[in-house]
């Protein structure tokens, strides 16, 4: 289509004789693009000028090429840097006519029009830079290099870097160089050569001769602009960022692309630059920084007080553009380091996406960018006038009705109306999220509450002054909803702890202040739960969780999990500044959220305690599955890779039945097939028995190492052959050997449950088939023995000798409670060779095969579950041995929902009967101990 033909609206002419002087020197053109031209000068002097000088250019039919830029600097890569200065002064010209007359003409939508200005503006900087930097090394003055343009790039910031140039916009640039590029002994040298065609760069695009100039260039927005050159060296720029960048330059480089030079280094600095733009974690803490910077800009540029629309800044003032790029980036910030979808470098797709991420309604993203865009075009039509580097409306009427005219408004005041309520909206959405609501009451509080709350000055997470002014903001809706929680005393105290056990508060109260609704789920656990309060305590950043959207998603299985921590451990390894210790603290947090949504929905009743011990057994599957592979590479590059066929871990006891609780520790075994090699092939090669001794210390450590992000689990290996006198590290053909010939009945009894979890090496799946396979063949081998019922009675006898029930609830230990049926369960599976690993499908093989009477395993059945619920509940809600005055009535309350019981007394009774009865069974099935027993 025609550019004449696409024209779909005109400006009013302010002018009439401006507008008639254009339409008689354009008296033989289309009818439609006559009127444009003639009404765009009658609105804008600079317009009418750019118009008679490249009158020739326009009857050439110059603007139904949609590629301006592309055809306006065609063959200036051949240039020198004077006709450069030139050709890019003319080639500007014609961009800015050809974008002014598709913007007023309705030609281009508002992006046609900014992406237009900023491909010119990318073109131009990259042959400026070029063309000086080959200057300098054709001068010798620029050591030799094999980068690109000597290593050196200039990323576009701000609108630039966004592709949302206005019409008269400056461009803010970031020059760096590749300091990889040269030699120790040459940096200095290069530094210099790139320091001047840097400034050169910027001169030959701002400088005004009497040709114009291409683009005011602002290179402050550098490190330390005030003490550092024009063009600084990357690593220099990261060290800087790392230790002293603040959230504005963070809110910059949201936008930050590299547009000139070394494309390449430029993308890879960006890349390195991430952790620092995209924190980790939810940075709710930058919303104050943003509202303190907001409100700076306005007292420094005088932009506060009553709205008018004379005079108005449409950037910077009340509900102008920059509230509207504020509310986008400031969200972008809290979350774009969870997900990298929300890392939109322009307004209108950041919005976007934070709608279609939940972090803002549809609604509100939609109204935000017709507002943006509203505003970036009376922002157009302001500069449009005189090319003019200023973004507030005209103070007087006629300089008023002059841009309501280019937007086609006769009516000054009706226009002026709309503009004022405009604004006023967009203020409105966007203040509510920026501005510190008003701080309320505290609830009546006990003189008992009131000395709590009193210390909590002194403790670590109120430190700051920052902390304790959101803080302040946040405490009366805290303490409010812990008075009407059932037990307001309770839910203080373990608030209480939880308070003090916080080594900082800023990103917490931040995140309690914009999110409310987390108020209401610390209250729930600290009013009832104080060992998932403990746990918060130590791992606060989980409840980043709850607001990522999918916290309250279907569960995703096994796979899921290994997926996604798969996913998390690469991110880790590859990113910049990473490796082996970064994806174990990566590690770590991923599995803190999981572990924590696990007991969150637990306690909220969303799954049961028979769920939740798959979920937490899936969750540990994963996070050995995932690390082991990734530990067996570090270690590899050291001493080389596996020999033979590799490794496999066989998870035993609770992990091995998939059905942990939240305090579980796991019982680990590794077993290897060197396959006859006698050595690793590496740097620092071993032997295969130290080899995969070290490498399986190696794996514990990964798992149970203390690190900055915390712990994952403690790890038990007292179940490997030999117990703590074994090598932690079992060679296959030793494991079958030792398990056919001298194995306890209790080392038989505990291979029932095990199961392999995580494999390492070149043929770790065979291997796992292969001792599967075993396992089963040992079983089966020992099922006639007739030791094992015996055996079984002496090491009962024994535990309940040795250790005593913790304490009158305790469900684990004891006659009839859950190891005592566990241990007849295992039992029955390895009398029957059976391959079931959980207690009731191995409760259940034990009657199919004839060894226990149905109704005695139904029972057992029963009574286990009753156990269970118990003690998986309990240990949610404490650490310590079950204490029903220690977890309050909020904990009692839970237990009684998760028992079925009515009251304690209720639950006290069905937890003796049942254990009871339980006994009683277990006892009929064993006979008396022999005197000499097994060995334990």
């Amino acid at each position: 289509m025609s550019f004449d033909a696409a024209i779909t609206r005109l400006p009013l002419p302010a002018d009439p004789d401006r507008a008639g002087h254009i339409r008689d020197l354009f008296g033989g053109q289309p009818a439609q693009l006559t009127g444009l031209l003639a009404a765009t000068a009658g609105c804008s002097p600079f317009l009418a000028g750019l118009i008679e000088i490249e009158a020739d250019w326009l009857r050439s039919g110059w603007l139904d090429h949609d590629d301006v830029v592309g055809r306006e600097t065609e063959g200036f890569a051949d240039l020198d840097a004077a006709d450069l200065g030139v050709g890019l002064r003319r080639a500007k010209r014609r961009v800015a006519l050809r974008c002014a007359l598709a913007d007023l003409g309705g030609v281009w939508p508002l992006e046609r029009v900014t992406g237009a200005l900023s491909d010119l503006a990318d073109r131009a900087v990259d042959l400026a830079l070029r063309v000086h930097v080959a200057h300098e090394a054709r001068r010798g003055k620029l050591p030799e290099s094999d980068a690109e343009v000597g290593g050196v790039f200039a990323l576009a910031m701000g609108k630039g870097g966004a592709r949302e140039l206005n019409y008269s916009s400056d461009i803010d640039l970031i020059v760096f160089y590749d300091d990889s590029a040269y030699a120790e002994a040459d940096q200095h040298e290069a530094r210099a050569a790139l320091i001047r065609a840097t400034r050169k760069m910027a001169a030959t695009l701002s400088d005004l001769t009497e040709h114009g100039y291409v683009f005011r260039t602002d290179l402050r927005l550098r490190p330390d602009a005030a003490v550092t050159p024009v063009c600084i060296s990357a690593a220099a720029a990261l060290a800087y960022y790392e230790a002293e960048g603040r959230t504005w330059e963070r809110a910059a480089f949201i936008k930050a692309r590299a547009v000139a030079g070394d494309i390449a280094a430029g993308e890879r600095f960006l890349h390195e630059l991430r952790p620092f733009v995209w924190r980790k974690h939810l940075d709710f803490a930058a919303i104050q920084d943003a509202h303190d910077m907001r409100l700076r800009i306005r007292d420094h540029k005088g932009l506060g007080g009553r709205l008018e629309v004379p005079g108005h800044n449409m950037k910077l003032g009340r509900g102008g553009i920059r509230e509207i790029e504020f509310f986008t980036q400031t969200r972008q910030l809290i979350a774009g380091g969870r997900d990298p979808d929300l890392r939109s470098r322009d307004t209108v797709g950041g919005l976007a996406a934070l709608a279609a991420k939940g972090w803002t309604s549809d609604e509100i993203a939609r109204e935000l960018t017709d507002h943006y865009r509203q505003h970036r075009d009376i922002e157009h039509r302001i500069q449009m006038v005189n090319d003019a580097q200023t973004h507030s409306l005209p103070k007087d009427r006629e300089g008023l009705a002059v841009i309501a005219a280019m937007m086609g408004e006769a009516d000054v005041d009706a226009w002026s109306a709309r503009l004022k309520a405009r604004l006023e909206r967009v203020h409105d959405l966007t203040e509510s999220f920026f501005a510190p609501g008003e701080t309320g009451a505290r609830p009546e509080m006990s003189p008992e509450a009131r000395e709590i709350i009193d210390r909590w000055q002194g403790y670590a997470a109120l430190r700051s002054a920052r902390a304790q002014q959101i803080f302040k903001r946040v405490e009366p809706e805290l303490l409010t909803r812990m008075a009407r929680t059932g037990h307001p005393d309770e839910a203080l105290a373990r608030f209480d702890s939880f308070l003090a056990g916080l080594p900082a508060g800023v990103q917490l109260f931040s995140l309690f202040e914009a999110n409310p609704q987390l108020i209401e789920l610390i209250v729930d656990i600290c009013g009832t739960a104080p060992g998932l309060a403990a746990y918060l305590a130590r791992h606060p950043a989980v409840l980043d969780a709850v607001l990522g959207g999918s916290f309250f998603a279907p569960w995703p299985g096994m796979t899921g999990l290994r997926e996604g921590l798969a996913e998390v451990l690469d991110s880790a390894l590859m990113a910049a500044g990473g490796g082996y210790e970064a994806a174990l603290d990566a590690a770590r947090r991923w599995a803190h959220e999981w572990h924590f949504r696990i007991g969150v929905h637990h306690l909220r009743g969303l799954i049961d305690a028979d769920e939740a011990g798959l979920q937490y057994a899936d969750l540990a599957d994963a996070c050995v599955a995932a690390l082991f592979p990734v530990t067996a590479a570090d270690f590899a590059r050291r001493h080389g890779p596996a020999p033979g066929f590799g490794a496999v871990v066989l998870g035993m006891g609770s992990l091995g039945a998939r059905m942990l609780n939240a305090g579980s520790d796991l019982d680990l075994i590794v077993i290897y097939d060197a396959g006859g090699i006698d050595s690793s092939d590496g740097p620092r090669p071993l032997a295969t028995r130290p080899y995969y001794a070290r490498l399986t210390q190696a794996m514990i450590t990964a798992v149970s190492a203390l690190t900055a992000a915390g712990r994952l689990y403690e790890v038990d290996m007292r179940l490997r052959p030999s117990g703590r006198q074994g090598p932690v590290a079992t060679s296959v053909q030793s494991f079958e050997n030792y398990q056919m010939a001298e194995a306890w009945t209790w080392e038989h009894l505990a291979l029932t449950r095990a199961r392999i979890v995580a494999g390492a090496g070149a043929a770790a799946g065979e291997l796992a088939d292969r001792v599967e396979a075993l396992r089963l063949q040992v079983l089966r081998h020992h099922s006639g023995d007739r030791r094992i019922m015996p055996d079984l009675a002496g090491m009962r006898a024994r535990i309940f000798a040795a250790k005593a029930p913790d304490g009158d609830w305790d469900g684990k230990i004891g006659p009839g409670r859950l190891q005592d049926i566990e241990l007849l369960a295992q039992s029955c599976a390895l009398r029957a060779g059976d391959p079931a690993r959980a207690t009731l499908a191995q409760l259940r093989a034990g009657a199919r095969a004839g060894l226990l009477p149905r109704e005695a395993a139904e029972r057992l059945a029963s009574v286990w579950r009753f156990l269970w619920r118990l003690r998986a509940s309990g240990r949610l809600l404490t650490e310590q041995p079950l204490d029903m005055d220690e977890i309050g009535l909020g904990g009692q309350e839970f237990l009684l929902r998760e028992t079925g019981c009515e009251d304690l007394a209720a639950l006290e009774r069905g937890l003796l009967s049942r254990v009871e009865d339980a006994a009683g069974l277990i006892g009929a099935e064993l006979p008396p101990p022999s005197p000499e027993g097994e060995a334990a």
